[in-house]
């Protein structure tokens, strides 16, 4: 009875797990091959793309933060009511009624606040190594994408708690959208629902944070790995080149990862990599992916359980705030329509969106890809930081350096 359970238990195994336990690097390599969720990495991957100091496995927290925001999210769903004050009264149940609620709804906040800057410190490492070079140019603007998408979901989340805070913050931000010439105040209105922030608001922007948002982020989030997949991760490949195989650096080669070798792609040959620079993919990439999940997720709960979301007072559409600041991502921009509507709330980012999208169609060729820094890009490299560099310091002065009527205060006064 107990072989026959366990011949049992054992069928119901391998049609869900194929293959055993893998002890052997064949095992091993089978097991990458054949699992959906595995099969994002390839068996053998490169040293270069292990060395923690390369990636910082940014992209791989990025993910793993929208994993989390995708659990707590839908667990906070089945409490939250999407009409005020209804939306104000789930944020108390969540506080003080429901089990473990205040860490759920801290995961939540604290992991939409990391994922915005973890997105933006990604895309600045695959800035400053060159990685969106060919063959990864669309996945560079699948990247871009994915940034607004980022921005998008923060902001639409940040009205739902229905605080003094959330409200005014929106308010803010809506009225810088307004300022887009032509459409401003039709996406305004689109928005909004109306001319002001009231339920049709409020429903709009649920309905954009819990269902639009995030398909089209999975979707992009799909395409974005799978290029990542296809065309490898910048680095060891770069030795071997397209170009430097036609100049004759690496010998030419009939056999391509391309399909049945039928197609052409700027990819570099079987022949030109090194094996002995490879590795299997288990355990050497796939252990230190779970360990960086877990401090990922360690970490999360640590400041969960230390840090609580700001919750102020019920939205007041008569009490406006002095200063009424916009989400803390928003600031440098506000910080610009400070000065100029127009140039700091309109031209400026689209300019900035633009750059980032035509970015790489305009810097062609494979110098400088996959190393930090390379000197051949020190100009893009330092245009590049400068605007970084800008961005960080007009959102540190929006935080830190704005009081009453936006005007300068020193932050220990």
């Amino acid at each position: 009875m107990r072989h026959r359970l366990a011949v049992w238990f054992d069928g119901v195994r391998r049609s869900v797990w194929r293959i055993g336990w893998p002890v052997t690097d064949k095992d091993r390599a089978a097991a990458m091959i054949s699992s959906l969720f595995l099969h994002i990495h390839s068996a053998r991957v490169s040293r270069h793309v292990l060395k923690p100091t390369y990636t910082f496995a940014l992209g791989l927290v990025s993910g793993i933060l929208f994993i989390v925001l995708s659990v707590t999210g839908l667990a906070l769903m089945l409490y939250y009511v999407p009409y005020p004050p209804e939306a104000y009264r789930s944020m108390k149940d969540l506080q003080f009624v429901v089990t473990f609620g205040i860490v759920l709804r801290n995961m939540h906040r604290w992991s939409a606040h990391a994922m915005v800057g973890v997105v933006f410190l990604h895309m600045c490492r695959v800035f400053w190594t060159g990685s969106y070079k060919p063959p990864r140019e669309f996945n560079w603007v699948v990247g871009v994408l994915l940034l607004l998408l980022t921005l998008g979901l923060s902001f639409t989340g940040y009205l739902l708690p229905w605080d003094q805070l959330a409200f005014w913050a929106i308010t803010v931000g809506t009225n810088i959208a307004a300022y887009a010439p032509v459409v401003g105040d039709q996406v305004k209105f689109l928005l909004l629902g109306g001319h002001m922030i009231g339920p049709m608001t409020l429903l709009r922007f649920y309905v954009l944070h819990c269902v639009i948002l995030p398909l089209a982020m999975l979707l992009l989030i799909s395409l974005h790995v799978w290029r990542v997949r296809k065309d490898g991760l910048s680095g060891a490949e770069i030795s071997a080149s397209p170009t430097e195989e036609r100049a004759g650096v690496f010998p030419a080669s009939a056999k391509t990862y391309g399909l049945m070798g039928l197609t052409t792609r700027p990819r570099a040959s079987v022949e030109a990599r090194d094996p002995n620079d490879e590795v299997f993919a288990w355990p050497h990439l796939l252990y230190r992916e779970l360990l960086v999940a877990l401090a990922v997720i360690v970490v999360l709960h640590v400041v969960s359980l230390v840090f609580m979301a700001p919750l102020e007072e019920i939205a007041d559409p008569t009490r406006t705030p002095n200063p009424a600041k916009a989400p803390w991502y928003f600031l440098g921009l506000q910080e610009l329509v400070h000065y100029s509507a127009l140039v700091g709330g309109v031209i400026v980012p689209t300019l900035i969106v633009l750059a980032l999208l035509v970015l790489p169609y305009i810097d062609r060729g494979t110098s400088g890809s996959g190393r930090w820094f390379a000197p051949e890009r020190r100009l893009a490299n330092s245009v590049f930081t400068t605007l970084a560099v800008v961005s960080v310091v007009l959102t540190v002065i929006g935080t830190f350096f704005r009081g009453a009527n936006w005007a300068w205060v020193w932050p220990w006064k």
